[in-house]
């Protein structure tokens, strides 16, 4: 990763521009092509450095709820179970973890009710009743930015 891979990833973690074109007005900020701006996009998406390109929502100010759940999977159905969770559209993170609650995921969904509904069809098609809900009381912090001045 070149120095332009650095300092684009620092600009766009921040904001993508909002305008017209705004791959040429990152290459205006950093001093190169457009086209550059584009090749380098593609080629750190392609190195699975950049996930994905797109909007962040405020799920709250949208109507949606969301909370972190931890289920106790059996090591023999910890493949099948992942493949439950993780075809439900409001899974956001899965995660597997050295504990007895060894799946943790967070889960957003429009409306409260809809939590309870969501786990309660989960428990069903897992098999699994231990799922403990576990949602936020208050968020302290929710963004990260990596400096990559620094790496």
């Amino acid at each position: 990763m070149d120095n332009i891979d650095k300092q684009l990833l620092n600009i766009i973690q921040r904001g993508f521009p909002i305008c017209s074109q705004p791959y040429q007005q990152l290459a205006d900020e950093l001093g190169t092509s457009e086209e550059e701006i584009i090749e380098k996009i593609a080629k750190l998406k392609e190195e699975g450095i950049i996930r994905r390109l797109g909007g962040i929502f405020d799920s709250k100010k949208l109507g949606y709820k969301s909370t972190l759940c931890a289920i106790k999977v059996p090591q023999e159905k910890i493949q099948e179970v992942k493949e439950v969770i993780n075809s439900y559209k409001g899974v956001t993170h899965n995660y597997l973890r050295e504990h007895n609650y060894n799946m943790w995921f967070t889960l957003i969904v429009p409306g409260a009710e809809a939590i309870d509904d969501v786990l309660a069809e989960m428990r069903r098609e897992t098999g699994i009743d231990d799922i403990i809900n576990l949602p936020a009381v208050n968020f302290f912090k929710i963004n990260v930015n990596f400096d990559l001045n620094e790496v």
